[in-house]
């Protein structure tokens, strides 16, 4: 099996579980996989917005349901609450959509705007927004990834399997550092 058949097999459905949690990293090579022609494009869009518009609206409703259950299992979020609450007073629709982008923020934030007074008809409409915005910019991120290296490179299909796997390194080395910075 090459490497080809193995992402046209699995990417799709791996692309969906990486994007319910973090998914940047899978998100990345997914765009980069869609360049080359292993994954539709539009198809990687379409799964990585569901899947981390998904994604946050169960992390929204653990924080509507059991949001200080889940502030006494991790208190490191607790510093962060106060900060976000600020923010979400005066903007709520900027805070939604860009929480994912936040760093240390993707998970625990929408737990925490969970746990605050915005209306779950907003959170949907800007957590909608947000996820296809995020979509386009992290696979595009792939895509563009891609193209560069068809650029400086030439043809890249010999090369491209050492690509991906540079991109998904890079991806668990930033995983690694952002988990111990946490701690």
């Amino acid at each position: 099996m090459n490497l080809s058949t193995l992402i046209e097999t699995h990417g799709y459905w791996l692309l969906a579980i990486g994007c319910l949690l973090e998914g940047e990293t899978i998100l990345i090579l997914a765009g980069f996989a869609a360049h080359r022609g292993y994954l539709n494009p539009y198809a990687v869009l379409t799964i990585a917005s569901m899947a981390g518009f998904a994604g946050d609206q169960f992390y929204f409703w653990l924080g509507r349901r059991h949001g200080n259950a889940v502030l006494v299992r991790w208190p490191s979020v607790i510093a962060q609450s106060e900060r976000l609450h600020r923010l979400m007073d005066r903007y709520h629709a900027a805070v939604i959509i860009g929480v994912r982008f936040a760093y240390g923020l993707r998970i625990a934030g929408p737990v925490l705007i969970g746990m605050s007074s915005i209306s779950r008809l907003k959170f949907v409409l800007f957590n909608a927004l947000g996820a296809m915005t995020w979509a386009i910019l992290i696979a595009g991120l792939g895509w563009v990834f891609g193209h560069a290296a068809e650029t400086l490179l030439g043809q890249i299909k010999h090369l491209e399997g050492w690509l991906l796997l540079g991109l998904a390194v890079a991806g668990l080395v930033l995983w690694w550092i952002k988990s111990k910075r946490s701690h």
